[in-house]
């Protein structure tokens, strides 16, 4: 029982650094998602080729050979950065990728006839986005970030490469000094309470902008 106990103190340590690099990761990864899924709609072609190429490049390419590049190429060329700033660089360029093209579709999806609604009613721009068109891209892109949400808890399992004693690593150093399995029972179970409460966040999110959607309907 004992050794129970120590196991999970020396886990939740380790779900500290998981939970550091989700955490600053969304924060990080959706507002540049957004404008880089705004830029591939741009009219200014030389702007919209950047932002397709970027993507392109991020999604083509595993995260852990991303994460590999950034912790040994860059120091090759004269930027050093700490463990964590490296992972954080290749989560949030990884993941702000997919979100570009989630918010991206999101956008395309609104009927062009609500745009042509919102400037007859005399809304400006802003106004526009605010009231009318972002309510409806946001219930549209729900659904797909929160399965990039949910993938993005258990890629944080990838920065054991690293050498960082996040929750994944913490595990397997236990097993491999205790030679017993529990450890991995114990971080299964932790990876499980992390996707349910953000599966039960999103689930509150989607019944809430989905109300909103049919009040404006």
């Amino acid at each position: 029982m004992e050794n129970l106990s120590n196991t999970i103190l020396l886990m939740l340590e380790g779900s500290k650094v998981t939970l550091e690099i989700f955490f600053i990761t969304i924060f990080l990864s959706l507002p540049i998602g957004m404008l880089a899924g705004l830029g591939r709609l741009s009219s200014i072609k030389i702007v919209s080729l950047f932002f397709e190429f970027y993507v392109w490049i991020m999604r083509g390419t595993p995260l852990m050979l991303q994460l590999l590049f950034v912790y040994f190429a860059l120091p090759a060329v004269g930027i050093l950065l700490p463990d964590i700033a490296a992972a954080l660089l290749a989560f949030t360029l990884n993941y702000a990728a997919y979100f570009a093209e989630i918010f991206r579709a999101g956008i395309q999806a609104v009927p062009k006839g609500q745009y042509e609604a919102a400037q007859a009613l005399g809304m400006t721009y802003w106004q526009m986005m605010r009231f009318v068109i972002l309510p409806q891209v946001i219930k549209i892109v729900l659904p797909p970030i929160s399965n990039e949400t949910i993938n993005l808890v258990k890629d944080t399992s990838l920065i054991y490469i690293l050498a960082m004693n996040d929750l994944l690593r913490v595990a397997r150093t236990i097993v491999q000094r205790e030679f017993d399995m529990t450890p991995f029972v114990v971080a299964a179970i932790f990876y499980l309470a992390m996707t349910a409460v953000l599966t039960w966040i999103f689930k509150k999110l989607e019944a809430k902008f989905g109300a909103y959607s049919k009040e404006l309907a």
